[in-house]
C-alpha cells in the first residue's frame, strides 16, 4: 500500500513539474486540434546574458530570431502528442509554433502600438473577437481559417489596407505563448475562454472590414497617416 501511495505521489509530482511549454503545446494539439510544432530558439546566453541570445538557426542575421521554424520544418507540424510530448521532452523551452490554414487557425498581425489602438477601436465598435497573441513586436488577431483565394477576393474589394497589416495564412505560422523569442515573451493579449473545446474565432472579412474601418476612423498622426499604419 505504501507503495502504491508512494508511486501516486511521484506521478502527482512529476505533473506538477511538467515545463509549460508541453502543456501549452498539448493544449493547442489535442484539445483544439491546432497542428504545432517547435521553433528554431535562441542560443544560450552570453557573458553578458540574455543580450548576447541569438537565434539557434544558421543565418546570423535572422530578422525573426527564435521565432521560426527549422528542424523540423513547417510540415511537420502535428496534432499527435506523443509527438508533440518527444519534442519538447528533448527540447522542453522550445517556442510553440503554430501552422496556420488548413483546418488551423489563421492571423492578422499589426505592430504592437497600431495593434494595441486597433484592438481598442474594435472594442469601441463592438466588434466581437477571439484570442489575440501579444508580443513586444506585434499583436496577432486570430481569425478562422481562410484560403489565399479568399484573401485575395477580399483584398481586391477594399479601397485600402492598413500598411502594417500582415496575414499569417495557409502555409504560414505563427508564434504562441508561453515562448521566449528574440524580441521577447509571447503572451496571450486575450486569452482562450478557460475550458473552451475549441477557441471560437470570428470570419477574416469581418475583422479585415473592422481594421479598414477603423484606421480611417482612428485620429491621424502628425503627419496626417492614420495611426493604424505602424
Amino acid at each position: 500500500m505504501r507503495e502504491i501511495l508512494g508511486r501516486r505521489r511521484r506521478l502527482r509530482f512529476r505533473r506538477k513539474r511538467r515545463p509549460a511549454h508541453v502543456e501549452a503545446a498539448l493544449r493547442c494539439a489535442t484539445e483544439w486540434q491546432w497542428p504545432v510544432l517547435p521553433g528554431v530558439g535562441l542560443t544560450a546566453a552570453g557573458s553578458r546574458g540574455d543580450r548576447d541570445r541569438g537565434c539557434a538557426c544558421p543565418d546570423p542575421e535572422c530578422v525573426v530570431p527564435g521565432a521560426h521554424p527549422f528542424d523540423p520544418g513547417l510540415l511537420a507540424a502535428t496534432t499527435d502528442p506523443r509527438m508533440v510530448r518527444w519534442w519538447w521532452a528533448n527540447r522542453p523551452d522550445a517556442p510553440i509554433v503554430l501552422a496556420t490554414g488548413g483546418r488551423a487557425p489563421c492571423a492578422l498581425s499589426l505592430p504592437a502600438v497600431a495593434g494595441a489602438r486597433a484592438l481598442a477601436a474594435l472594442d469601441a465598435m463592438g466588434m466581437r473577437l477571439g484570442p489575440v497573441v501579444a508580443t513586444p513586436t506585434r499583436w496577432s488577431l486570430l481569425v478562422a481559417p481562410y484560403t489565399l483565394e479568399q484573401l485575395g477576393e477580399l483584398l481586391y474589394v477594399q479601397d485600402c489596407v492598413p500598411s502594417s497589416l500582415r496575414f499569417h495564412g495557409e502555409g504560414g505560422y505563427l508564434v504562441l505563448p508561453p515562448s521566449d523569442t528574440g524580441t521577447g515573451q509571447v503572451r496571450w493579449e486575450r486569452a482562450p475562454l478557460a475550458g473552451s473545446a475549441s477557441p471560437w474565432l470570428p470570419g477574416v472579412e469581418a475583422v479585415v472590414d473592422a481594421l479598414v474601418e477603423a484606421s480611417t476612423t482612428t485620429p491621424t498622426t502628425p503627419d496626417g497617416g492614420s495611426r493604424l499604419r505602424y
